[in-house]
Parts: C-alpha cells; structure tokens; sequence
C-alpha cells in the first residue's frame, strides 16, 4: 500500500462548487491493489485508491457549511474525515478522477441549503370535487362486482 500526502502545485483542487474549491493538500490519497478477478497486471499494480477528505479540520469550508457538512455526513465519517474508495477502472488515474468526482458529489450534496419549508394549502373545490367523483366511481364498480340481488 502507498500512501501519499500532495504538496505540490499538481493539481488545483477539487471544485465542489464556485467558490468552494478543496485544496489539493487538504487531501489524502491511499494506493493498493484492487480485489476481484483481473489479467497479467492483476498483482503488479496498484489501482485502487482511498481519497480520505478531513470534514472538520478542513479550512475550504465556512463554518456555517463545516457545521452542515458534519451533521449530514454524521454516519460516514470517522473522527471527522470522510473516506471515498474506487476501484471500478484498471488504471489508477482513472479511479483518482472517479473519487476526486464523488467526493465533490458527496460535499455538495452535503452542503447545500435545506429546503424551503412548504406553505400548506387548501386543495382546490375542483380537485375536491374530482377526488370525492374518483371515489364514487370506484364504489360503484366495487358495488357492481358483488352478487346480485334477488
């Protein structure tokens, strides 16, 4: 297994949204071999990759977006850092990209705004009337199906 901590001015980060980019440093990668059956490369290389993203020390994030993050990602975290494994392609560039792509998936779903709260309303007499017609209509091919009177 490799373990590799970026530095350097490879990449530029992981875009999650505009104006909230991951920094490449803020990110852990993890190398090892994929599982399951393969060809001639099967134990030489090593494809597969662990993104590991620290969700609480992480200073890409507001702390109103930090909070938020946390409490949605509450069940995949471990001690604050979310973990994100791919495997699905033989090359490890390919699977570097996939999880670059779900982690952006995952913090911006983990992000967003909650929803507007809905203002109840009044169903409409038309809707009413169309609803207590449905009924009706069912309760007469019900009524219909059963003997008949004598």
């Amino acid at each position: 297994m490799i373990v590799l901590r970026s530095n350097g001015p490879v990449e530029s980060g992981v875009t999650v949204r505009s104006g909230v980019v991951i920094p490449e440093a803020e990110l852990m990668w993890r190398f090892s071999r994929s599982g399951g059956p393969g060809g001639q490369s099967v134990n030489t290389t090593d494809s597969r990759v662990e993104l590991s993203f620290d969700v609480a020390g992480t200073s890409a994030l507001s702390d109103v977006l930090k909070t938020r993050a946390l409490e949605r990602l509450q069940s995949r975290l471990v001690d604050g850092v979310v973990t994100i494994a791919a495997s699905e392609y033989k090359s490890q560039w390919r699977n570097r990209e996939a999880a670059r792509e779900r982690l952006a998936v995952l913090i911006r779903e983990a992000i967003a705004p909650p929803p507007r709260k809905r203002r109840p309303t009044k169903p409409s007499k038309g809707s009413v009337r169309r609803r207590l017609d449905d009924k009706k209509r069912r309760g007469q091919t019900k009524r219909l199906r059963g003997r008949p009177d004598d």
